[in-house]
């Protein structure tokens, strides 16, 4: 990390794509600087110092969300439950018993996050083909990823991608996600439209977004 006067550290990252300075706030609070290929470094100094009550504000309401969420130790959020996780030794493959999350000893973390990539496929393929199905409409695919910036998406060939963090929020906002998706297959842009579209088939998906502004940063394992 590259030090500022202040207390305050940022990582600096370079890209030849970014035509000016970025400065974001990851969900664990840390200031990401992104410099276009040619920028003098020293533009991201003064960028941080520029945006240092925006980036004490942000870090505030990151830090607020996790308290407000915060969960009980050993246990992870599936859809609203709770599950407890529970190492099981010679166990190489999560798997879920009631609301009992079995997993093997030791640092676990890689074979849950497959679990939940698995799980996220199960959830989303039905509520997807269902919510196509109530609109009239086809998907052209489905894709599980993993991406740190963007919960789902739709591409232009009806080809849907959606993240499998969303199964540690609650089961609405998933459904919200989906209906979100299912929306641009009609209308690929953010217009009034596309808003009239969205709110006739999830009249409370304001509440919805606005829960995953707040704590889409607490979805992590």
């Amino acid at each position: 990390m590259a030090p500022l006067r202040s207390d305050l550290q940022y990582t600096i990252r370079r890209s030849a794509r970014a035509r000016r300075v970025r400065v974001t706030v990851d969900g664990a609070g840390e200031v990401v600087v992104t410099l276009p290929k040619k920028a003098a470094e020293r533009r991201a100094a003064e960028a941080v110092k520029e945006l240092r009550p925006w980036i004490d504000r942000r870090r505030g309401a990151l830090l607020r969300a996790a308290e407000e969420v915060a969960r009980e130790p050993g246990t992870l959020p599936y859809l609203g439950a709770t599950l407890r996780v529970v190492a099981e030794p010679g166990r190489e493959r999560v798997h879920r018993r009631g609301d009992v999350l079995l997993v093997p000893p030791g640092d676990s973390r890689d074979a849950i996050e497959r679990y939940y990539r698995r799980r996220a496929r199960a959830e989303i393929g039905p509520r997807l083909d269902a919510a196509t199905a109530r609109a009239g409409s086809r998907h052209a695919g489905l894709t599980i990823r993993g991406q740190r910036t963007r919960w789902a998406s739709c591409s232009s060939t009806g080809k849907m991608s959606f993240n499998w963090r969303l199964l540690l929020a609650p089961e609405a906002v998933l459904d919200y996600v989906i209906e979100h998706e299912v929306c641009h297959l009609e209308v690929m842009d953010h217009s009034p439209r596309f808003w009239a579209l969205l709110e006739s088939r999830s009249p409370d998906w304001r509440e919805h977004a606005g829960w995953l502004r707040r704590y889409g940063s607490t979805l992590v394992l």
